[in-house]
């Protein structure tokens, strides 16, 4: 799967996006600094949200649309949580011009069909569905229409929701399709993460697979690499203390940053399977053992415990051949602290 100038997939470094959300707080300004901060924590993507309270729900304060789950937005009503939430649409332009100038790649989250119009009219290369609108098969069939690449958050869903989404979107003709792995929890505790879902998603369902995360730290994102993800994304803010719908689950620039640095550090630990040694390692191997005259040896003499030991360093006969050795004789007159070959040895 291609987005813009990157390739994503396995063997591929992992595409990591810093996600915007609310964190804006309805200031240009502090968008703009969110992403100018974003490039210089080093991320491949700044993703925004394209919706707006009407098309999310209705302006409505009874039960159904009262907000008491036990969650960070209890008791407000939904429309006045989504009414904090929207960029608004002459943002996008300005915002995807300051992505192309500091070469980042955008994309975002369309939260229903007239806003999946107006992506459309800015050619985003690739789109977004949200955890809580994967279980919206019309949309999620109008998005891959697009023939764009589709990543979907899994947050809410159970098995057959995940099934019902990638088949909408390869019923649209639409294979490039990301899964992430998200807990939809603000934020989510550890023990409800479930990285291994990272590797069943790209077994089970043929994806590329990754990670949304909403945890408090870096280690999580971190660990996902090793275990296979190739798409990380984790919301972004300037100062958790500006407040906001999602500043408590969101990283600040410095973290980001810190983020970035230990994926890159992580996936140079992950490596190749190989046997080949690096020239650091062989360089080291002086600290290895081998066999070494320890004791003054005349010509014709036989090797004995007392006058051969395997010591360090390994400039010697590898400690394998040290009891073939023993009870051979000196080809030579060998003085201690001679590393040991066969030329020393009659008829090795």
């Amino acid at each position: 799967m291609k987005i813009g100038n990157r390739q994503i997939g396995d063997n591929q470094p992992c595409f990591i996006i810093a996600e915007l959300s609310a964190n804006h707080l309805h200031n240009f300004d502090i968008a703009i600094k969110t992403l100018e901060a974003a490039a210089a924590a080093g991320v491949d993507a700044f993703k925004i949200q394209t919706l707006t309270a009407d098309t999310m729900t209705i302006n409505c304060d009874n039960e159904y649309f009262t907000i008491n789950k036990g969650t960070l937005w209890d008791g407000r009503t939904l429309y006045d949580l989504y009414s904090e939430t929207p960029l608004p649409y002459e943002w996008h332009q300005p915002i995807i011009d300051k992505c192309h100038e500091l070469g980042l790649i955008w994309f975002s989250t369309p939260y229903d069909k007239t806003a999946t119009d107006f992506l459309e009219t800015l050619d985003p290369p690739a789109y977004k569905i949200a955890s809580f609108e994967i279980t919206d098969i019309p949309l999620i069939e109008y998005v891959a229409s697009k023939g764009k690449p589709v990543i979907m958050s899994t947050g809410i869903a159970t098995k057959e929701e995940i099934e019902n989404a990638i088949v909408a979107c390869r019923k649209s003709g639409n294979h490039q399709i990301a899964l992430l792995k998200c807990t939809s929890a603000y934020p989510a505790p550890y023990e409800e993460i479930n990285l291994r879902m990272i590797e069943e998603y790209k077994r089970e369902y043929r994806v590329i697979s990754g990670l949304s995360d909403h945890t408090l730290g870096t280690e999580v994102p971190v660990a996902s690499v090793a275990l296979g993800a190739s798409i990380i994304e984790k919301h972004m803010i300037l100062d958790r203390n500006l407040g906001g719908p999602d500043a408590a689950f969101s990283l600040e620039p410095e973290e980001f940053k810190t983020l970035v640095n230990q994926v890159r550090n992580v996936e140079k630990a992950i490596g190749t399977v190989t046997y080949e040694l690096s020239e650091k390692v062989k360089a080291n191997r002086m600290f290895a053992r081998s066999l070494f005259v320890v004791k003054d040896i005349k010509k014709g003499e036989p090797f004995t415990e007392e006058s051969v030991r395997s010591i360090r360093p390994g400039d010697g006969l590898a400690p394998k051949f040290y009891h073939a050795v023993l009870g051979k004789h000196a080809a030579a007159d060998i003085n201690r602290g001679t590393p040991l070959n066969e030329n020393h040895i009659e008829d090795f």
